[in-house]
């Protein structure tokens, strides 16, 4: 018994001493904030639809426990078997997401939802971890498996074909916002993985492009961004009452309890929560969100110029993309940089399919980036020097000048 104690203590220490301690202090801020946001915004929302004061903060103490249970737990997993929880978790949130378009809720015309006992899901928030850590693993198999008539994995091809499938689904249901993610973080990837710059400046026209056909395709896309490019047209309820919000907040906000844009906004709870910190908490609290934010990025970022394993850079820098975007696409909108976009801030909006997917994100991205040595499958061989990804041959290419 002694003896097996002392093994799980040092496996603890071992876990501790190679992790990513600031991504990981930067999470626990970021559930701390979203306790905090969620005392302030959810009373009034749950007093608008009939429910019970504390229904939205218990169900949000519930998520982020879990959320912070789903941080830790998977941090401390190998990356081979980050890669299979993400191939099989794949398939699942696929076939869930499929599942959507014959069986889901219909909310404001879309059907994202499914709908169980205890709380309703949205197995697309799932599919961008998991699309992230297959699509590295099939881009890094390029560089170290040979096939036995000595070409090398199709990897890109293989990794072009899972996300036009995942495409297709999300423009069905349809999430335009989702699809616009997903879509950064495999351009992103490929960028990272070497491809060359004409091919790449191809493929962020062609993006560019399929937004204009969202645009004219999709009315509630249309809408939002006549409504952001013309403010005299359309209904700009919401997002006049988050920018006074701001104005009203201030340097240092009106105080807890005291903003008034959660009585107004049906999300302030969820879409909006950042308004409510601005109104309440001030331009302070703004920027120590966006900073919190900003370190975890980086931090992760600046692990990954250490690495020289394709799989965990590609992997680990597509999910701080998607994790990164989400942030920027929700405080974006707040703050009427962008238009109007329902995705929630990670940690901190209420929501279990949200918390849960972004847990996993980060906790897959700190196993990935954790200090060791591996072998196996996801090791590079030596021949693949000239095509590791371009993260690594810059870094490299640093060193030595």
């Amino acid at each position: 018994m002694a003896l097996a104690d002392r093994s799980n203590s040092s496996q603890k220490a071992q876990w501790w001493r190679s992790l990513d301690r600031v991504s990981l202090s930067c999470v626990g801020i970021l559930i701390a904030l979203g306790y905090i946001l969620m005392l302030a915004a959810s009373p009034a929302v749950a007093h608008r639809i009939g429910a019970s004061r504390n229904m939205f903060i218990l169900k949000q103490v519930v998520f982020l426990a879990l959320a912070g249970s789903v941080v830790i737990v998977t941090s401390r997993l190998s990356p081979r078997m980050i890669g299979r929880i993400a191939v099989m978790g794949g398939v699942v949130a696929l076939g869930a997401t499929f599942l959507t378009l014959v069986h889901g809720m219909e909310i404001k015309g879309a059907r994202r939802w499914i709908a169980l006992p205890l709380m309703s899901v949205q197995p697309s928030e799932f599919l961008k971890p998991c699309f992230a850590v297959v699509t590295g693993l099939l881009l890094s198999l390029r560089h170290t498996l040979t096939l036995a008539n000595g070409w090398r994995f199709p990897g890109r091809l293989v990794a072009c074909g899972v996300y036009v499938v995942i495409a297709a689904l999300l423009q069905a249901q349809p999430d335009i916002g989702m699809l616009s993610v997903i879509s950064m973080v495999f351009i992103t990837q490929l960028f990272i993985d070497g491809l060359p710059i004409i091919i790449f400046g191809m493929l962020v026209t062609a993006a560019m492009g399929a937004f204009g056909v969202a645009y004219l395709v999709f009315d509630h896309v249309h809408s939002r961004v006549q409504r952001f490019l013309h403010p005299d047209v359309g209904d700009h309820y919401q997002i006049d009452t988050s920018m006074r919000a701001f104005g009203n907040g201030g340097l240092l906000g009106r105080g807890p309890g005291e903003g008034r844009v959660k009585d107004l906004l049906p999300d302030a709870h969820a879409d909006f929560v950042f308004s409510v910190a601005g109104e309440e908490y001030g331009f302070v609290m703004c920027l120590f969100i966006i900073a919190v934010f900003t370190v975890l990025v980086f931090s992760t970022l600046n692990r990954l110029l250490e690495e020289k394993n394709p799989y965990v850079i590609l992997s680990a820098g597509g999910l701080v993309t998607g994790f990164g975007l989400q942030a920027f696409v929700n405080m974006g909108s707040s703050l009427h940089l962008i238009p109007t976009k329902g995705m929630t801030l990670p940690f901190i909006s209420y929501g279990g399919s949200s918390a849960l997917s972004v847990a996993l994100t980060i906790g897959m991205a700190l196993a990935l980036t954790r200090h060791r040595m591996e072998s196996g499958l996801f090791t590079p061989s030596p021949s693949s020097a000239e095509t590791a990804p371009r993260l690594t041959r810059s870094f490299h290419k640093d060193q030595h000048q």
